[in-house]
């Protein structure tokens, strides 16, 4: 388990420390998902959306928890927005990112 921590860190006190410093939550659901249920405050863009959307993010001058249905689109959302070098963490699904709230 150590080795784990080392190498993957501990992704709840990450995410605690972005929620400390005021993180933008994005979820990457599609739009009649998130209009379903979503985390107060959250903003919505698709997944699908994300490349074209890279400058509004960085805009925001935050760090960014992504968040989706699962946690598979939302870490392929970090792995894009990571990209651009803005601090960003997969916060996994919408529901067990909003119980850490």
């Amino acid at each position: 388990m150590n080795l784990f921590h080392r190498l993957f860190g501990n992704k709840d006190n990450k995410i605690v420390d972005f929620i400390n410093r005021e993180a933008v939550i994005l979820d990457v659901r599609t739009k009649e998902e998130f209009a379903l249920g979503a985390i107060a405050g959250a903003k919505n863009i698709d997944v699908q959306q994300l490349p074209s959307k890279i400058k509004t993010i960085s805009q925001w001058n935050k760090p960014v928890i992504t968040c989706c249905a699962s946690g598979i689109r939302s870490a392929r959302a970090l792995a894009l927005i990571e990209q651009h070098g803005i601090e960003v963490v997969n916060g996994g699904s919408w529901q067990s990112l909003a119980k850490k709230l």
